[in-house]
């Protein structure tokens, strides 16, 4: 399983309440809550947003509340995975539930530069900067959170192993 696409950069503890604003908690599908992803720290990302581009973010991303709207956000947007240093550990699980691919890379969250072009290999956890020719060693996932990112989450992949 890969992942490719060009880069937005943040910095430190990225919380869900940027990453989805509170006023748009109501909303009822991904679609509508990735009208407004991370509208409150980059008001361009959904105008500039591709399928299969790629967050990087240094420490603490996800932090803040522990409401799924938020990976849910990202995921509808279009990214394909988030590389951060760290995560906020309910943000990590909400993640990986929701079939949204996360890496944690101390060195390629703090070097690889918004509007990179990065490429992911999750079998390994080889990151590739493609704009730069530099490789990073990221924590590979386990096949059985292979397998739910795969299925789209944990429900769809519980559904298809009855």
């Amino acid at each position: 399983m890969n992942a490719c696409g060009s880069v937005f950069k943040y910095g430190d503890n990225v919380d869900t309440d940027v990453i989805i604003p509170a006023r748009y908690l109501n909303a009822t599908t991904g679609e509508e809550l990735a009208k407004h992803c991370m509208e409150d720290i980059d008001a361009d990302f959904v105008n500039k947003v591709k399928p299969g581009d790629i967050i990087v973010a240094e420490k603490n991303f996800g932090c803040g509340s522990s409401r799924e709207h938020a990976p849910i956000a990202i995921k509808a947007s279009g990214i394909s995975c988030v590389i951060a240093e760290t995560f906020a550990r309910i943000f990590y699980r909400n993640a990986i539930n929701i079939g949204l691919a996360i890496i944690e890379c101390p060195e390629a969250a703090k070097e690889i530069k918004a509007g990179d072009e990065v490429e992911i290999d999750f079998d390994s956890g080889v990151i590739v900067d493609k704009t730069t020719g530099k490789e990073y060693k990221g924590q590979a996932f386990p096949p059985f959170m292979q397998k739910i990112i795969k299925a789209e989450g944990l429900v769809n992949y519980i559904n298809e192993n009855k």
